[in-house]
């Protein structure tokens, strides 16, 4: 039984790993979003995270906690940095915006010799468990749905329904839109920090434009109007294009196949409450004789 095991997990340990951090990466976009915030910066926050981590574990004596916790500080500090000017666009002038950002960070971690430029760094450590990608992203869904149902989540509500009807009602709408951008680079950022303690190698290559679109996809996949939209979309687009390898070639036309069918029949995502309830008034009723 135990040699069973050990023989499953060493298959599908990578698996089940790349869907807890894919989780908290589809939570750090549905932040943003939740606040009406299209930005495509969260594959770049990611990826200072991870930088930050990886340079003081394998330059310092400092503890893994500590690596973490930088992993989660320093992109909240850059997106403070970025947030205060960027945050003035939306929609498509904020996603331009935040995208160009995102290749900043690539082209400087590139040509910097303390991030290993173009080779990146190996031989991080190997420090992440599993039961600190379950412990933390349970925090953050236990914070994510306190903070849905307190003033802070009213406001991110409002202001994404109808951002001038919200500042007409007294909402500081820089500011919610400031603390949700820098709360999703605190999670990216953490994602990223537990991320490269597993795969012990990371490189610019890891945090560039498919990542950012990915992460979004994720999300938007599974449905924005909750919490567990994230986790369902992260979780498929994780276990897909396993369940899709015998495909080989045609495994990334069979996932644009499967996002083309969900984006028509489930704009809000698969889910959506609405959509579900209306689903289940169709089905035939039985009764009872």
């Amino acid at each position: 039984m135990l040699e069973w095991w050990d023989g499953f997990w060493a298959i599908y340990s990578s698996v089940i790993f790349g869907i807890g951090i894919n989780a908290m990466l589809a939570l750090s976009i549905y932040l943003t979003l939740s606040c009406g915030l299209l930005s495509l910066a969260n594959a770049a926050f990611m990826g200072i995270g991870a930088y930050a981590a990886a340079m003081i574990t394998m330059q310092t004596s400092l503890s893994f906690p500590v690596a973490l916790l930088a992993s989660a500080v320093t992109p909240a500090i850059v997106a403070l940095a970025i947030g205060v000017p960027t945050l003035r666009l939306s929609g498509v002038y904020l996603a331009m915006a935040t995208l160009g950002f995102g290749e900043v960070v690539r082209v400087i971690v590139l040509n910097l010799d303390i991030t290993g430029g173009p080779m990146g760094l190996n031989g991080i450590e190997q420090k992440t468990e599993w039961w600190h990608i379950a412990l933390l992203l349970a925090v953050m869904l236990f914070g994510l749905a306190r903070m849905r149902r307190s003033k802070v989540g009213r406001a991110f509500e409002a202001i994404k329904e109808d951002e001038i009807a919200a500042r007409l009602m007294g909402v500081n709408v820089g500011r919610y839109k400031l603390i949700a951008f820098v709360m999703g680079a605190v999670i990216a950022g953490i994602a990223g920090g537990l991320n490269a303690h597993y795969t012990f190698t990371i490189g610019p290559a890891n945090y560039g434009f498919e990542n950012a679109v990915d992460i979004l996809t994720m999300a938007v996949f599974g449905g924005t109007s909750n919490l567990i939209g994230p986790l369902v979309g992260s979780f498929t687009l994780s276990v897909l294009p396993e369940l899709m390898s015998s495909l080989k070639d045609f495994r990334l036309a069979a996932n644009g196949l499967i996002l083309i069918i969900v984006i028509l029949y489930l704009p809000k995502g698969i889910c959506d409450p609405a959509k579900l309830r209306q689903w289940r008034r169709r089905l035939p009723s039985t009764k009872v004789q």
